[in-house]
C-alpha cells in the first residue's frame, strides 16, 4: 500500500491545482478501494483545477486556499453532484437545485470540490444500533489504521479520507460527536464550530439547535484555514494556529465521566496535560462540570427527534424529484426496500420521532430549556467562569472499536454530549497511537471561542510528535 504523501510543507500556491487533483484522483483509485471513504468523485474535478490554475496565472487568485482540493460530506447539498445522506431514497433523485451556502463559499474561495465522502446513513440518527461508516449508498467506510476498525461517525468518510491522504481538506458535520469521533479515530484534526458560525442551510438536518458543519484536516493550521472559508466572517483563524501562545493560558481538566473509560486515551491525555503545563499553560485540575441527571440525555434525544421530524420534512419537500417528502414517507420507503436499507439495523429512532412530541409542544420546549441550562450557564460557562479558564481539555474517545454490522457499537465514552447540547465548539487533536490506533484530546470552549481554542490546540500540536502514517493493515 503506498504511503500517505506528506503535504504539510507544500506552499499553498507553489503547486498547480491540476497536479494536486491528478495526484489525489490517482490515490483515490488505488487506495480507496479498501477504505471506501469517497462515495462520489466529481467528474469535472480536473476542469475545475484547470480553471483555477488559469485564474492564478492571470493573478486572479481568490485566497489562501485557491486551487486546493476539498471533499464534502454527502449530506451537504451540491448542485452538480448527488447528495444522498447515504440513503437510496435520495440516491435516485435529481441533484439538489443549488449548492449549500458553505459549498458556495468553498467555490468562491477557489477550492476544487473533488467529490463527496461517505457517512453513517442519515448521520447516525436512524437507529440506536446503527453502524458508523455504513450507508446503503456508499457501503462501509473502514479505518485506514486497521481495516477491521471503525472510521467513526457520522463524518466517517471525511475523517478516513484525510487520514488516507485522499485530500488535505474535508468537510464534516456534527450534531453530537460526528466530527470529533472520526477525527479521533482516524488521527486527524476536527473543528466543531459554535452552532451558527458555519451555515447549516442545505445540510440534511437532524437538529437545528445542534447541527453544525466544520473542517477536518491533517493539522490545526489547515483545519483553521478551511474554517476561515466555511465561516465567511472575515476572521483568519489560521493566523491563530501558531506556536508560543500557550504561556498563561488557563486550561481546566474536568474529570468525572470524561476519564476512566479507556486506559489508552487516558494515558495519552495525561501526557498532553503535562506537555501543556511544561509549555507555560496554567493547568487547573479537577475543574469538574456539575453532574447532570441521566434524564438530560433523554431530553437531548427528545429535542433531536422533534427537530428531525420538522427539519427533515422541510428539507425533503425542497428537493426536486418524486422521493419521500417527509419522515413518514421515508420510513415507508425503507420498509419497501428493507432487503437493502434495513439489512444491518432498523429505523427505531425514525419511528420514535414520528411517535414523539413535535417542536411546537410544551414537552419539547421544556426539554430544550433543560438542555441549555445544564450545558451552558449550569455547565461549561459555569466552570470556565468560576476558575477563570480559557479552555477545557479531556480525552476525546477510546481507540476505534471493531466494526460490527449486527448490533450496537462498543462506544465506551466520549466528551461531546454537553458541548453538543450547548452548541459550543470543540477542537479535536491527535495525541498519538495507543496499541496501533489513534487517540486524541479535545479542547472545549464557550460560544465563539474558536480563536482561543485554535491557539491552544496548535500550541499543543507543536509539542507532540506527528502520528505515523496509516498502513492499511487488516487488523492491529
Amino acid at each position: 500500500m503506498p504511503p500517505v504523501p506528506d503535504d504539510s510543507t507544500r506552499s499553498e500556491t507553489s503547486a498547480s491545482a491540476v497536479s494536486e487533483v491528478e495526484r489525489l484522483l490517482d490515490r483515490i483509485a488505488t487506495v480507496d478501494t479498501e477504505v471506501r471513504a469517497v462515495c462520489t468523485v466529481a467528474p469535472d474535478a480536473l476542469d475545475q483545477a484547470r480553471a483555477r490554475d488559469a485564474e492564478a496565472a492571470e493573478g486572479r487568485g481568490r485566497g489562501p486556499l485557491h486551487g486546493r482540493a476539498v471533499l464534502v460530506k454527502d449530506n451537504v447539498d451540491t448542485a452538480d453532484l448527488p447528495t444522498t445522506a447515504g440513503s437510496l431514497a435520495l440516491a435516485g433523485q435529481p441533484n439538489p437545485a443549488a449548492d449549500a451556502p458553505l459549498v458556495r463559499r468553498l467555490r468562491e474561495a477557489g477550492m476544487v470540490v473533488l467529490g463527496k465522502t461517505n457517512l453513517s446513513e442519515w448521520a447516525n440518527i436512524r437507529d440506536v444500533a446503527s453502524t458508523s461508516g455504513w450507508s446503503a449508498y456508499g457501503g462501509l467506510t473502514r479505518n485506514p489504521y486497521a481495516l477491521d476498525r471503525s472510521a467513526g461517525g457520522s463524518s466517517s468518510g471525511s475523517g478516513a479520507a484525510v487520514a488516507a491522504g485522499l485530500a488535505t481538506y474535508a468537510v464534516g458535520t456534527e450534531t453530537d460527536g460526528s466530527i470529533s469521533c472520526p477525527a479521533a479515530y482516524n488521527g486527524c484534526v476536527g473543528i466543531k464550530p459554535t452552532v451558527g458560525l458555519v451555515p447549516a442551510d442545505g445540510v440534511v438536518p437532524i437538529s437545528r439547535s445542534q447541527d453544525v458543519p466544520g473542517p477536518m484536516a491533517p493539522s490545526v493550521r489547515e483545519a483553521a484555514a478551511l474554517l476561515s472559508v466555511l465561516a465567511g466572517d472575515g476572521v483568519d483563524y489560521a493566523s491563530h494556529a501558531v506556536e508560543g501562545r500557550l504561556a498563561g493560558k488557563r486550561i481546566g481538566v474536568p474529570r468525572g465521566p470524561y476519564w476512566g473509560y479507556s486506559a489508552g486515551a487516558d494515558e495519552a491525555a495525561e501526557r498532553a496535560v503535562a506537555a501543556l503545563a511544561a509549555a507555560g499553560a496554567v493547568v487547573v485540575d479537577g475543574t469538574d462540570l456539575p453532574e447532570v441527571p441521566d434524564s438530560i440525555w433523554d431530553d437531548e434525544l427528545l429535542v433531536m427527534l422533534a427537530e428531525l421530524r420538522t427539519g427533515l420534512a422541510a428539507y425533503l419537500s425542497s428537493r426536486p424529484g418524486d422521493g419521500p417528502r417527509d419522515l413518514a414517507e421515508l420510513v415507508e420507503f425503507n420498509r419497501r426496500h428493507a432487503d437493502v436499507e434495513l439489512v444491518h439495523f432498523g429505523q427505531g429512532l425514525f419511528e420514535q420521532a414520528l411517535a414523539g412530541p413535535t417542536t411546537d409542544s410544551e414537552e419539547y420546549a421544556a426539554a430544550r430549556a433543560r438542555c441549555v441550562a445544564a450545558s451552558r450557564a449550569g455547565g461549561i460557562d459555569r466552570v470556565l467562569g468560576e476558575h477563570g479558564l480559557d479552555a477545557l481539555v479531556t480525552p476525546s474517545y477510546d481507540r476505534a472499536h471493531r466494526i460490527r454490522l449486527d448490533g450496537p457499537e462498543e462506544l465506551l465514552g466520549s466528551c461531546t454530549g454537553v458541548p453538543a447540547m450547548a452548541g459550543y465548539p470543540l477542537v479535536t487533536v491527535p495525541t498519538g497511537l495507543a496499541g496501533g490506533l489513534p487517540v486524541a484530546v479535545s479542547f472545549w470552549g464557550t460560544a465563539g471561542s474558536e480563536r482561543t481554542l485554535v491557539e491552544v490546540a496548535a500550541g499543543y500540536e507543536a509539542l507532540r510528535d506527528p502520528l505515523p502514517a496509516p498502513t492499511f493493515a487488516p487488523s492491529v
